[in-house]
Order: structure tokens, then C-alpha cells, then sequence
């Protein structure tokens, strides 16, 4: 399944769609099919133009933003911080070393900051290899040299080393929380993955104060063209539309309760 995930989503993104539609509309084109290659053309042509030269995706990426806001008050004490893997360049750092981040670097910069605010608080890194070789260390493994960094010891840390996906994340933490007795926990992911994550939890019947970072938008987006930035429009478009399979496909396979998943209470009846 996670395979297939992989390989679905190769072709599934924005560009993919781009080109694949293209090279739909030249081949039909190519067998006389004049018609069929002009709707195969045009519609790779409107999907790349969307992509690139509208707020689109940024609008629904917003949408997922809003639908968590950062708690108003501070809780007065958390028993666990849960932290989602996906913001370290595990290949990077395999051939060159050192710590290195992608975009979800708030993820952990959030969860050290809490980590400081909370002293008796453990950390549990939900994060394996999820490349297509699994040759790699998974953001658990790397993010001790990290923790490390600022002071926070080995002791405080639980690794959960082996999911590749959002489900195996919140399947695998729901072990480790039992084994270890905690609850009271905060969940850390980025802004835009938190509905799909807090989803999931609370199908597990799992009560998690979600605790957003890692925002990609303002929160004034509105629909409409945009002209000066089609290279981060594509790669919001994208994230977006990620999210939205993810949501749906989570949903529709009976893993969460709606299609958005809000602050509704934990049903504790997985299936």
C-alpha cells in the first residue's frame, strides 16, 4: 500500500497531470484523433495554468491551516509532546552529514521550544524512513543529534522508527503511549496536516491538543489570479492537493470519522 501510495502520487500531482495530459493530447493527435488531443492539450494547459498562475492552491492549503488555531492559553502542564516526522533531509545528512531541514523545519523548532517551556515532558518522534529504498534514517533517528543540540537528553525521548505514512504514525504512537502511560499529550505537525493527523488520533480514540507549526500561508488568501510567483504557486498547488487526496482517501477507507476532521471528541472505535 505505501508503494502504491508512492506511485500514485508520482503521477497524480499538478505537473504530472500537466504533462501526462500532454503527452495524452500529442499521441492522440499523432493517431488522428484531433479532437480527443485537443481536450487532452487544453486540459494540461488549464491544470498548469491553475498551478502556477493562480492563489488556488493556496487557498485550500489555507483552508486546512484555519481549521486548528495554536491554543490561546498554554496548558499549565503536558505529561507528552508528539512530533511527526517529515521536516529532516535524511539523504542529505546520510551522504554529507550534519542536521539539515526542509520546510517542516517548525515541527521540531516548535517542539524544542516546548520541550523547554514543559521540562518534564517526554518527547515522542513518530518518524521511519518513508523513500521508496528505506535506506535511510527516519526523522526519530535523526532528530537525536538535534534534541541533543539544545540540551535536551536521550532520556525525554521515545522513538517510534517505523512508519512511512500519517496512519502508521498515529497507529504506532497509540502503542507507545500505552506502553509508556502517558496522555496529556500535544500534537505537533504542520498547520496544513493537522486535520488528516488529529483525524486519525481521534479515530484511534487518542484525545491530542493540536498544536499547529509550520505555516505555508498568510491567512488572507483569496481566490484569484497570481502573477508574480508561479514556482511557489506550484509547489502550494501541490501540497495541497496532497493533503486533500490524503483526507479523502483516509476518510472514504473508514480511517477518519469526516471527510475534515475537527475538535470533536476521540469515539475510541477504530476499524
Amino acid at each position: 500500500m505505501f508503494l502504491l501510495s508512492k506511485i500514485f502520487w508520482l503521477v497524480a500531482q499538478p505537473l504530472s497531470l500537466a504533462f501526462f495530459a500532454t503527452l495524452a493530447g500529442l499521441v492522440a493527435t499523432s493517431a488522428g484523433l484531433r479532437r480527443t488531443g485537443i481536450a487532452f492539450g487544453l486540459s494540461g494547459a488549464i491544470v498548469l495554468f491553475i498551478s502556477l498562475f493562480t492563489t488556488t492552491g493556496s487557498y485550500f492549503l489555507q483552508v486546512l491551516e484555519d481549521r486548528f488555531p495554536r491554543p490561546a492559553e498554554p496548558p499549565v502542564s503536558l505529561s507528552c509532546i508528539i512530533v511527526l516526522g517529515g521536516a529532516f533531509e535524511n539523504e542529505v545528512m546520510a551522504s554529507r552529514g550534519g542536521i539539515e531541514f526542509n520546510q517542516a523545519a517548525d515541527r521540531f523548532i516548535e517542539t524544542a521550544m516546548l520541550a523547554e517551556r514543559y521540562p518534564e515532558a517526554r518527547i515522542l518522534v513518530s518518524g521511519g524512513d518513508g523513500s521508496f529504498s528505506g535506506a535511510y534514517d527516519g526523522d526519530a533517528k535523526a532528530s537525536d543529534a538535534f534534541f541533543a543540540a539544545f540540551g535536551i537528553g536521550p532520556e525525554r525521548l521515545i522513538r517510534e522508527e517505523q512508519s512511512r505514512t500519517t496512519f502508521e504514525n498515529a497507529r504506532n504512537t497509540q502503542g507507545l503511549l500505552e506502553a509508556n502511560g502517558l496522555s496529556n499529550c500535544a500534537l505537533v505537525t504542520s498547520a496544513f496536516h493537522m486535520p488528516r493527523s488529529v483525524g486519525l488520533f481521534h479515530k484511534l480514540g487518542l484525545k491530542v491538543m493540536p498544536w499547529p507549526a509550520d505555516y505555508r500561508t498568510s491567512g488572507m488568501v483569496t481566490p484569484g489570479f497570481d502573477f508574480t510567483q508561479p514556482s511557489l504557486n506550484a509547489q502550494l498547488t501541490t501540497t495541497a492537493m496532497r493533503e486533500w487526496i490524503g483526507l479523502a482517501a483516509y476518510y472514504y477507507g473508514g480511517r477518519t470519522d469526516s471527510l475534515l476532521p475537527g475538535l470533536s471528541p476521540p469515539n475510541a472505535s477504530p476499524r
